[in-house]
Parts: C-alpha cells; structure tokens; sequence
C-alpha cells in the first residue's frame, strides 16, 4: 500500500467531509447520528443504515453463506483463514449491497458497516454470547480479530470493502440480565493485559473502521460515555482515527439502568462529549436540543460527522460518480459453489477431536452395516449457526451429513432422545418418551453417534426470542434437559459410543471423558457443519482443531460470574486441573519436534526466533497447529501464555523446520499501574502442540519442548 497516497485520499475524504458538515442545519446533524440517518437530498446524501452484522457471514440480510460460529472458527487457530472467510464475507456482502442500492433498499441490515468483530475475552463459560468471541486468550483473540478485520476491510489503497467495528469496548462478559445496570469493576492491570489487548490490535495492527462500546459500565463510567475508555485509551494512547459507536439503546442506560445521568438530554451530552459519534437507536436525536442548552459544543458534533462521512467516503458512497473496485461485484458471488467449498474447508478446520481411546476413529466403513445417530443435535439447524447468522439456501445437519456421507452402503437410523432441555418432547408424555426408541436404535447398531449440547436458544443474548434461559446465560455447565440420561441409556447397550457436542461454550462433559471412548466437540459448526463433522469421522479430513477456551469439570470452581478479576479464570490464571485444556486437541496422526533452539538465549530488543523441525510420524497426512508459549520464572506471574501459533501442514513422513518470530513484547507484563514491563530475569518458552500444563500432558502424553532464555535488564516496552 502507498502510504502517501493513501494519506492524500484521506485529506481528500476529510475536506470533503468538513464542507458537507458545513451545509448542514443543526437538525440535520443530529439525525445522522443515529443509525438510521435519513436522506439529505439537496446535498445528494442517501439514506443510511449502519446497522449490519457479519459475524459469521453476512447476517438477517436473506441467504448467504452461514460460516461456523466465531467460538468455532477460533478452534482452528488459523490467522489466514480467518481473513480468507471475512474476505468472502465483505464479497458477498459487496455483492447484497449492489444489488439492494440498485432497488433503492435502504433498510437495517442493508449497509456496507458490519458490527464485526466482537473481540470481548470469554472470561466466564456462563456468559451466553461467549460464542460470538474468539475464546478467552488475549493473544489468540488479537490475532484473529486483526486477520478478520482486513478480511472485512480489504487492501485497496483508497477504499474499503466493508467497514469493520471492534466491539464491544471494553470489559464486558455477561451477566446479560445486568448489563443495563452492571459496572464491570477491573484492575489497571487486569485491563491492559486481559481486556485491552485485542482491541488495541485491531486498531493499531488492522486500522479497525469503528469501535463499538459496551452496555456495562467500567469502573463506574458507563463504556458508551467514558472519557478514560473513548478519549484517554482509543483516541489519545492508542491513535484511533475511525467513528465510535454506541451498543443499541445504551444510551438510555446511563439515566434508566446506570443512574449516571437524570434524564435523556443530560445522556447524550455524556455519550457524545466523550467521543460517542453514532447512537445505534435514536436517542441522539435530542443532539440539537443538547446543543443548545450549551451541553455539547457544536464543533464536537461536526467532528463525529467527520467521522462518520468519512467512513462513508472510503466505502465509495459519497463520491458521486467516482467507482470503487467492489461497484461491479455480482449477486451471483453470493452463496456460490466457491463460497460453500470455503464453508465446507472452514468447518472442517474447526472440529476438535477430544478422546479417541482405542482408535474408534476414523471409522471403518467396510465394518459397519447399520449406524445409529442419537440425540436431540442430530437433527437440530440450530445447533448448526449459533446467534447473529444469516440464511443459508441449504443446511447439514449431522444427520444429513453422515448419511450424505455413507449413502446406501451403511443403514442409518436416527432418534431424536430426547428434548434439548426439556423432560420431555411430548407435552402429553409422562416423560422419557424417546428412552425405548434410543435402546432399540442401539441395539441395532454397530456404532453409536451421540449427538449432543446446547443451541442458540440456549446461550445467547439477552431478549433473542426463544431464549430458553431468558438472558441467554448458561445457569450451569451441566447438559441440559435429559441429555446425560440418554447418554448412559446409550453407554450401557454396549456398543461403541461417539459424542458429538454441539456447543458455543464448556460443558462438564466429565463423566463422558471417563467413559465413552471417542468425543468430538462440533461447536457451531455452519450450514455445512454436518457434511464437515461426517468427513472427520470417517477419516476423509484428519482433526485439526484446538480449544480456544477451557472446559472446567464444574462451574463451581469459577469465582462469582460478577468477579471480573482473572484470578482463578481461564489457563492463565486457574490453580487447578481443567477437563479439556486451551490450546488441547487431538489428531488421527503424530507429529514429534527436533532441532528446537532459540536464535539467542539473551532477549534482545528485535526479539528472539524459535526454530523447530516437525515431523509427521503417523500414518496420516495432517496439520499440526504449533503453539509457543513463555512462561516468566518468578512468582506472582500468569501461567504459561500463548505467544505464537503456526499451522504446518505435513504429509506422512515429511519434516518441515519453522521460525517464529517473538517480539520484544511477547515477554512483557502489564504492572498494577497499567506500565507493560519485561524485568530482569528467566523466561521459559515452550513449543508443542499443547500448552505445558500437566492436564494436556496426561491427555497427550506428550511435555512440550521447553527453552530457557534470560533479560539481563529491564525494559519498559
């Protein structure tokens, strides 16, 4: 990209930007600072919405190609494909957008401004929207967001594809039924090394467009109106130059729910005098009246229209006949048979094999003559896309995909167990009313298929219609409804036994982990999920997928769902011993390190590279999904964290040497004033395909490769 060219075009945009500002009434302004701007015809300004999702596909828009989840596109810990799906994401959302400019659909969901990516830290498995995150690790959600966000956005010089918005910032993580009221109180420290990271990234490393604040208030400031989040951090620290925008209705929060402000006026000053532009809602069309009672100078409102039209500018809407390099993308594109092999690609990435005792997978066809699939996500779309997902022209369920998969040659039989969550499917029923069904399936199978967990219905967001858990928290980790009880029907038939969870979040799925042989954890896997997790069974595509979140054996061993320090969560601050570790995923093939070593064992300020050889020795072609950790040796310090990852694809006996660079800033932690500092002293690293807990260790058998480095001095990064 030319810098220097890309700097003239945005003086260009800011000039313009200023003197359409200059024509407006005050009304007019306030307007278009609310979602839905309307049209400003003498001035040649369309009507606009900049409310659109594409969190995983283009969203609530008609058919497009549904991707997995977020939480399930993280297990691939995948940097490039996650650009190579936002890209076909901003594609077809080009592609709806011609087509709706050219009827003269200005509606929601219509735009080319995506409220994508939510790089929120999954810092408790209650948290329903966990799901839409990329798990609980700063580092992995940093570099996934930043690959995501210029898949969004694109690489031309002078225009965007689609406008990108981090969200939501920051420190908000549920309860869902409190975030009107709730403040998130956090550490300095907690803040910069947890909470900040990815969103800093996305701004600074991808040129993120928009940010969007959070319901919740953060040390008393309510996120949509505060000046240590929006002025202090985005604009000043970190040099944020897009538009800010507010979580839809928060506004109102501030008075009705936070009690920081009396009444509406007195909001939308707060919201707007801090750096808030734009109001998903209308409460910011009292800016004119706010104005002038003097509450906001009308110069701060110009620079959120500044803002705002310049972002407008970028993705080729005001530029009167002057053409984008997107104009000409065709409907076509969308839901194509290039779309849906990406799809297709992208699921498989995504599963995470988690037991395998014994070899039960793949599965052997030639002996198997009847194939029993059970359980209430067997059949259940739902299960398949998670929460803000568009329509897909056709889906898989994991029933539909094994038999796709297996034809005529193997006889399936599918029962649907039991209800998801409730006691029984028949309101009429004195309840167990699948159990003889399930031991008859079982009794005339070879293998076994449980399918199992939650759906959006019952992690989510608070007031999705449908949401069987109210706010969209989970109560528990425990499966809901009948679930266990149709897994031990299953378990004691005898038979071989896979579980396939569906889920966007940890279950305590402990007693299967003691005793059914093979387990599979699907999250929401897309519209192809089906087709995806049926070609990992029977071996046609080997696992890949590793836990971007851990799964504890009870959510009693979490501190308060409300206790927003990371003492006790996640791998980089819990004690104990988790039931499937970050980072933990298993392979149908093995693969060893050798020639692992450090390019120095002094830190020095470029850094220090890792260098590895990988081998597959099994008797599979796979992928091995490497993962650097550092570890500093002194106390009061995080456990091992993630600092890099590579994904080596390796046929069976072939090697491959890798290096990963690790920054100077890979070895440094946020002190309590919030200063990142590297101290004198040792600093572990290790690389494998795990982290170096003793957990992935008896899962595995195998340590990660560890090297010890030392800072000679210390160093304020």
């Amino acid at each position: 990209m030319d810098l220097n060219k890309n700097k003239v075009k945005l003086e260009t945009y800011e000039k313009r930007a200023r003197s359409l500002v200059g024509q407006m009434t005050l009304e007019e302004k306030a307007f278009q600072m609310v979602n839905g701007a309307p049209a400003i015809e003498r001035l040649g300004i369309k009507a606009y919405n900049w409310w659109n999702e594409a969190l995983h596909g283009v969203a609530r828009a008609g058919t497009a190609t549904v991707f997995p989840q977020a939480i399930s596109m993280a297990a691939s810990f995948d940097e490039d494909l996650l650009e190579e799906v936002a890209d076909a994401i901003a594609t077809e959302g080009r592609a709806k957008f011609n087509a709706q400019q050219r009827y003269s659909d200005y509606d929601i969901y219509k735009g080319l401004t995506f409220w994508s990516p939510n790089v929120n830290i999954f810092r408790d498995p209650r948290w329903g929207r966990g799901h839409e995150t990329f798990g609980e690790d700063p580092y992995l959600t940093s570099r996934l967001g930043v690959r995501f966000v210029k898949g969004l956005q694109g690489h031309d010089e002078n225009y965007l594809k689609t406008a990108a918005c981090a969200k939501h910032f920051a420190v908000h993580s549920g309860p869902e039924d409190l975030r009107h009221e709730f403040n998130a109180k956090v550490s300095i420290q907690d803040l910069y090394e947890t909470y900040l990271p990815a969103f800093k990234a996305c701004v600074q490393e991808a040129g993120v467009e928009a940010v969007m604040g959070a319901y919740n208030r953060t040390n008393g400031e309510p996120c949509c109106g505060s000046k240590t989040l929006l002025q202090n951090i985005l604009r000043k620290e970190w040099g944020f130059q897009g538009h800010v925008v507010s979580d839809c209705w928060a506004i109102k929060d501030f008075h009705e729910g936070h009690g920081v402000t009396f009444e509406a006026e007195e909001s939308v000053a707060m919201a707007v005098n801090n750096g808030c532009d734009l109001n998903c809602g209308d409460l910011f069309i009292y800016v004119a009246d706010a104005v002038r009672k003097g509450m906001i100078a009308e110069e701060r409102v110009d620079e959120a229209l500044v803002h705002l039209f310049m972002t407008r500018m970028k993705l080729g809407m005001l530029n009167g006949e002057e053409k984008t390099p997107y104009d000409d993308i065709p409907y076509t594109v969308v839901d194509s048979r290039q779309m849906q092999e990406l799809n297709l690609k992208t699921a498989e990435k995504c599963v995470v094999l988690l037991k395998n005792e014994g070899g039960l997978l793949p599965l052997d066809e030639s002996r198997i003559g009847t194939i029993g699939i059970i359980g209430p996500n067997a059949n259940n779309r739902k299960a398949l896309v998670g929460n803000y997902e568009g329509t897909a022209s056709r889906y898989y369920t994991i029933a539909e995909g094994i038999q796709e998969r297996v034809g005529d040659n193997i006889r399936v039989l599918v029962s649907e167990g039991c209800h998801l969550y409730r006691d029984q499917i028949s309101d009429l029923s004195i309840g167990k009313d699948r159990d003889s069904e399930v031991k008859a399936v079982c009794e005339a199978s070879d293998v076994v298929v449980m399918c199992l967990g939650l759906d959006s219905g019952l992690e989510g967001e608070e007031g999705d219609q449908g949401n069987q858990y109210a706010s969209g928290d989970k109560p528990n980790l425990h499966l809901p409804g009948k679930q266990q009880e149709i897994l031990e029907i299953a378990y004691t038939s005898g038979k071989p036994i896979v579980l396939i969870v569906l889920s966007g979040s940890a279950l305590a799925i402990d007693w299967a982990d003691e005793n059914i042989p093979a387990i599979i954890q699907g999250w929401y896997p897309g519209a192809q999920g089906g087709r995806a997790i049926a070609r990992v069974l029977f071996g046609d595509k080997n696992p890949e997928g590793r836990m971007p979140v851990t799964f504890y054996r009870t959510s009693e061993e979490l501190p308060a769902f409300t206790d927003y320090s990371m003492k006790g969560r996640t791998y980089r601050y819990m004690k104990g011993e988790a039931l499937y570790p970050f980072g933990y995923g298993l392979s149908y093939t093995e693969f060893t390190y050798t020639s692992v070593r450090t390019s120095s064992d002094i830190i020095q300020t470029e850094g220090i590279t890792v260098r590895a050889v990988i081998t597959n020795i099994g008797s599979r072609d796979g992928i091995e999904t490497v993962q650097i950790y550092i570890k500093a040796d002194r106390d009061n310090t995080p456990n091992a964290q993630l600092k890099g990852i590579r994904k080596v694809p390796l046929q069976v006996g072939e090697s491959r040497e890798i290096a990963v660079r690790l920054p100077l800033d890979a070895f440094a932690l946020y002190d309590e004033q919030g200063v990142n500092r590297i101290e004198q002293g040792r600093y572990r690293i290790y690389i494998g395909g795990t982290q170096p807990d003793s957990r992935s260790w008896k899962l595995t058998g195998k340590k990660p490769e560890a090297l010890t480095v030392l800072a000679v001095e210390s160093y304020v990064v």
